[in-house]
């Protein structure tokens, strides 16, 4: 038999006939295969986890049916609880599929320490410039009698003299202690 009589006889049509029929039932259930196994259609709201303890979000989640992770402690926010979620991904009110792992970031419990660096002799704004670039706070200006007109000359703290290298939390009060440029 000859191929262009192969392609119009009756043998061809039936296996094409069988070809096709296989592919349809085997296309039809492979899609119906991944509309259970993915469960297309169905999906689990994030709730809004901000200001919430760790072990509040593990039950949330836990109900829903979805994990979570800690990714990260960010700087400590005084607005949000300590030791709560500031973020989250995905976001509050996004779809997801059961099992989920929702990413965490969380407030530290305190604020850091940040190391007081040297200030003795420099200038006023020098010294509170690098102050407030450090995260502190500036307190009270004094002044005492010396030479140096706006030269620092003492820093404190709740009443306690610090000098260079001393380690502070993030956003205490300093006071500047300068001269009074008089020396008297």
């Amino acid at each position: 038999m000859s191929l262009g009589k192969y392609f119009i006889s009756k043998q061809f049509f039936i296996q094409l006939v069988i070809v096709a029929v296989v592919f349809t039932i085997g296309f039809f259930s492979l899609v119906k295969y991944l509309e259970v196994t993915t469960k297309h259609g169905e999906s689990i709201e994030v709730p809004d986890l901000s200001k919430l303890a760790i072990e509040e979000v593990a039950t949330k989640l836990s109900e829903l049916d979805l994990r979570y992770e800690v990714i990260d402690s960010a700087s400590y926010n005084p607005n949000y609880p300590k030791k709560s979620v500031i973020s989250q991904v995905p976001e509050k009110h996004s779809l997801v599929k059961e099992n989920r792992k929702i990413y965490l970031t969380l407030n530290p419990s305190k604020y850091g320490k940040v190391m007081i660096q040297e200030f003795y002799g420099k200038t006023k704004y020098e010294v509170i410039a690098q102050l407030k670039s450090s995260g502190f706070e500036i307190g009270r200006i004094l002044f005492i009698p010396d030479i140096g007109r706006n030269v620092v000359r003492r820093l404190k703290c709740n009443g306690k003299t610090l000098k260079e290298g001393d380690k502070l939390e993030k956003h205490s009060v300093i006071d500047v202690i300068l001269g009074n440029g008089r020396g008297k």
